[in-house]
């Protein structure tokens, strides 16, 4: 708001609006550009006012319905209704200090009925309640509400501390959930692959078993029919020694050897073929009562 007089002519600048009296009271607008007065018959520029829009920045304290004091940024933005500048001229003498007023008494109404959480979520319900309450308020005195921002909500600093370190727990408490997951998944596959290795290192070491009483029984029966006179217990016995020989021989070769004491004699060899021997012998009558 601006007040200019002058005798004879006045200017009133672009995007503002001129109020001009005649004895003192209201006689008409004045739109921009250059006026001429007739101070005798009583007129004069009396005031201009701006139809740019102004920005209010308000800061209210107020607490929630969860006893928490929070202080709220609103930023108003407002301009004077042209054509009832004359209003907004004579009736508000501080129109700044009365809209800050209704902001103040209209989120101090409705911010004690939401929670903390809430309010963050419905923030912008509270800018539309007080935009409805200005706009209904301002508009009977020539202001225009054109927009209401809700920019910050600002708790106090030992419920922001609160509310990180409840955040903060909530993800640690989910991040050890997802890592027992992954532990818990790690061991099944470890069981599941130790559990398979040793099933087929049974199938191999019954395989080599297999392979070696196979090939056992096709060196005796060679043998006997090739030597006669020989009884499959002295080809038998045979073998046996030379396989215990060439063990020997292998574990004085062997690059890691390390001394081994076993008892050494041709008496040890033939318990160790008989043992040998009747394994086979219970294996074959095995396999002809299942047959």
């Amino acid at each position: 708001m601006g007040n200019a007089s002058c005798l004879l002519c006045g200017c009133v600048g672009q995007a503002s609006v001129g109020i001009v009296e005649k004895w003192g009271r209201f006689q008409r607008l004045a739109e921009p550009g250059l006026h001429f007065f007739n101070p005798l018959a009583g007129e004069c520029l009396t005031g201009i006012l701006s139809t740019r829009i102004n920005s209010l920045d308000v800061k209210i304290e107020t607490k929630t319905k969860d006893n928490v004091f929070v202080q709220m940024h609103c930023s108003i933005q407002y301009r004077v209704i042209k054509e009832n500048a004359d209003d907004a001229f004579y009736e508000l003498q501080n129109p700044r200090e009365q809209i800050q007023s209704y902001v103040f008494d209209v989120v101090r109404a409705n911010v004690p009925r939401m929670t903390l959480d809430a309010l963050f979520e419905q923030k912008g319900d509270v800018a539309k309640a007080v935009l409805e309450e200005l706009e209904k308020v301002m508009g009977a005195y020539g202001y225009n509400i054109e927009h209401i921002l809700m920019v910050d909500i600002i708790p106090d600093p030992s419920v922001r501390r609160a509310m990180n370190d409840i955040n903060a727990a909530q993800r640690m408490q989910l991040a050890s959930v997802y890592k027992g997951e992954a532990e818990k998944i790690l061991l099944v596959k470890k069981a599941e692959a130790e559990a398979e290795a040793k099933y087929l290192g049974g199938v191999g070491v019954a395989r080599q078993r297999q392979a070696i009483t196979d090939g056992l029984r096709e060196n005796i029966l060679n043998f006997s029919h090739k030597v006669e006179g020989t009884s499959s217990k002295e080809v038998m016995d045979l073998i046996m020694i030379t396989q215990y020989f060439d063990t020997i021989k292998d574990l004085g070769n062997s690059s890691k050897n390390t001394t081994v004491f076993i008892p050494h004699g041709p008496g040890h060899v033939r318990d160790i073929g008989d043992q040998i021997r009747n394994g086979l012998m219970e294996a074959s009558s095995a396999q002809v009562n299942v047959e």
